[in-house]
């Protein structure tokens, strides 16, 4: 099984790497002609500014401009936590905050170069502010932030790794306990709440989901923990994660429960279906390279099991990047042709599903070292057999 839990402090990303991260921001700013970048709550401003604020109608932005100081737009009532985030406590950024009768789109306008000519906003940025941001400056173009941040945070530093590391590991852990725990009369949606428990209480920030699907909801990648009851003889797909240290877990296993009856094992059907998922799972994570188109990845996993006749039935892409967000860049999937780097963190997960009896999935979170893949996850990819 995989690491246990260390004690102390969690490892965090040090409070200096903000300012760095803001510079390179600055200086991706100018080096694509834009005039400044504005960076609201969410994923982007953590990744610069380290602040995860609260996600409300009120306004807070991160105002970059191609030169010159940076300044963390924020409403009265939160500037305690503005002012003690990395950038901020580090000099990185000002603070500049607004009353709740003030226009604060009108404050952002006037730290914004003139004339405006192309901005870059959030991409996850709420319409809401979109508009109003629109309105206040109407000659501007608005661009998506990626254009910048995007290069800046799809490949991962050790510090970065560590952290989707300790995630892995202690979603390992919970794999591990759930699906050697009772599991046969109790609903999807009791071991859910299992599992959101014992993520939490393995030190991560949040459970974001707990995917528990049972028999014929197993052939249903993205099924909603239900009322069903767990039954002998059946496969249960667990897909479970969130954050830890604000970088993402996110690990699928395939359990199939017994309830003591050697007659309720797996047919011979599901045994073949689940070897040739685990053959295509080693495969596509051992191709994993600098280098190999993101696609090649993807093309892997499907070429083997289209072989063995479950083209058809795998519905997904075989992967996506992870991080700060759940689902990032790099995406494995057809027509995708970046090649891979370093530092590349993303899911390995191809599955098949024949709808209306069972499905099965093997995910881990892989990294792109120099010289192949490093796996993060360390629980067991074989089928389980279980009592339940």
């Amino acid at each position: 099984m995989s690491t246990p839990a260390p004690a102390g402090p969690r490892p965090a990303i040090p409070v200096a790497r903000h300012g760095g991260r803001i510079a390179r921001a600055q200086a991706g700013v100018r080096a694509r002609g834009l005039d400044a970048l504005l960076v609201g709550v969410g994923p982007d401003l953590v990744y610069l500014a380290g602040y995860a604020a609260m996600t409300l109608e009120r306004l807070t932005m991160l105002v970059v401009p191609a030169e010159g100081p940076v300044t963390l737009v924020a409403p009265r009532l939160e500037a305690a936590p503005a002012r003690a985030c990395p950038a901020v406590a580090t000099g990185s950024a000002a603070v500049a905050t607004w009353e709740e009768t003030d226009d604060p789109v009108a404050l952002v306008r006037h730290l914004v170069p003139e004339p405006a000519g192309r901005l870059a906003v959030s991409d996850r940025l709420w319409a809401l502010h979109v508009l109003r941001l629109q309105a206040a400056l109407p000659a501007a173009v608005f661009e998506p932030a990626s254009l910048v941040l995007r290069d800046l945070r799809v490949v991962k530093d050790p510090d970065e790794v560590a952290l989707l590391r300790l995630a892995a590991h202690a979603a390992d852990r919970v794999i591990h306990e759930v699906a050697h725990g009772r599991l046969i009369g109790r609903t999807e949606a009791d071991v859910a709440r299992e599992v959101r428990d014992r993520l939490v209480a393995e030190g991560h920030d949040s459970a974001e989901f707990a995917i528990v699907a049972s028999g014929p909801n197993s052939a249903s990648p993205h099924h909603a923990a239900s009322d069903r009851v767990i039954r002998a003889g059946e496969p249960i797909v667990l897909d479970i994660g969130g954050p830890l240290g604000g970088y993402g877990s996110d690990i699928t296993r395939t359990v199939w429960v017994t309830g003591g009856d050697a007659t309720c094992g797996p047919d011979d059907e599901y045994l073949r279906l689940y070897s040739v998922l685990r053959a295509a799972q080693a495969e596509a994570t051992h191709a994993v390279r600098p280098g190999v188109p993101c696609e090649r990845i993807d093309l892997v996993a499907r070429e083997l099991i289209g072989a063995a006749g479950h083209g058809a039935h795998f519905i997904h892409r075989t992967g996506h990047g992870i991080g700060l967000e759940g689902h990032e860049d790099p995406y494995l999937v057809a027509g995708n042709g970046e090649a891979l780097e370093p530092g590349m963190a993303f899911s390995v997960e191809p599955g098949i599903y024949l709808e209306g009896r069972y499905g099965a999935r093997i995910e881990d979170i892989v990294v792109c070292g120099e010289d192949g893949p490093i796996v993060l996850n360390e629980a067991p990819r074989d089928l389980l057999v279980v009592t339940g």
